[in-house]
């Protein structure tokens, strides 16, 4: 029986102690994996929604308002109508109108941005005055007056949000903006005779990318719930279609017979969205940023 002596216990302690260090995640590493199981839920309810057939959604009298089961995991409505179909489908077309409308308000804001910080102080002003304008005006109230001056719709919806959703982004932008064209290497391009357009394509647009993405995946939650909330009070998207905010308005005249089932289940599958696009946008901005990267 071989009996080890307190130095080779020490070594051994030690390579223990290294080994069980080794394989804990680092900081990045638990953002990369998060944000990989987020992505995947989101790509999973998109090729869900393509694959299910439309049978869940049509009207079948003999399942009338069936509590959750096994055949039915969201149960189904007063017209007989599987829920689960219903909901799925409808997270699909929220994320494709949010994903929409949020590239369109990316891009307004990505635009007024650098045009704020390189044509003039008199450019500036008038886009400074637009952007206090358009956020001293509550975000719904602005959507719903657009979405309605428009006739609703889904066009409604996307002009609305993509309106709305640009001022604050577009601060960030001119400020990023600002302090790039002071940097050496566009003072450099400057003194060599780079005109205006050129330093901004090869120098201002690269570095604004990472801006660009981290701002259409944060804004993409307040899209998709303004989405929601618009169609919710019938000033968005059409009733036949199996919207969130159409099925949580349906709903609302049967939640006191004691069908719970109609609100709950898809309301939280819209909570559950929302964090995912939420929690991929906060670990980009924390993988984008330099302060953090070395954690």
């Amino acid at each position: 029986m071989n009996v080890l002596t307190e130095p080779e216990n020490t070594i051994l302690e030690g390579a223990q102690r290294n080994g069980i260090r080794s394989y804990k995640l680092n900081r990045r590493q638990k953002i990369l994996i998060i944000t990989g199981f987020c992505t995947a839920l989101l790509i999973g309810v998109m090729i869900a929604a393509q694959l299910m057939s439309n049978e869940g959604i049509a009207t079948n009298f003999t399942q009338q308002n069936l509590a959750p089961s096994w055949s039915h995991p969201f149960g189904t409505d007063w017209l007989g109508r599987d829920m689960f179909t219903r909901t799925i489908k409808g997270l699909a077309i929220s994320i494709q109108i949010g994903l929409l409308a949020s590239s369109v308000s990316v891009v307004i804001a990505l635009v007024l941005g650098m045009a704020a910080a390189t044509m003039g102080e008199k450019v500036d002003d008038a886009i400074s005055w637009l952007v206090d304008l358009f956020m001293g005006v509550p975000h719904l109230v602005a959507l719903i007056l657009i979405a309605v001056v428009l006739g609703g719709g889904a066009k409604g919806v996307i002009i609305g949000v993509a309106l709305t959703h640009w001022p604050s982004l577009t601060r960030v932008i001119r400020a990023e903006v600002m302090q790039v064209r002071t940097s050496q290497y566009v003072l450099v391009s400057r003194h060599m005779g780079k005109g205006r357009w050129w330093i901004a394509s090869k120098h201002i647009l690269p570095h604004l990318l990472p801006q660009f993405f981290v701002g259409l995946i944060l804004i993409f939650p307040h899209a998709i719930l303004h989405e929601a909330s618009i169609t919710f009070l019938g000033f968005g998207l059409s009733p036949h279609l199996p919207a969130i905010g159409v099925i949580l308005s349906e709903s609302m005249g049967y939640l006191a017979a004691g069908m719970w089932w109609l609100a709950f289940f898809p309301g939280l599958s819209l909570l559950v969205i929302v964090r995912a696009f939420d929690v991929i946008g906060d670990n980009l901005r924390l993988l984008m940023d330099p302060h953090s990267a070395h954690e």
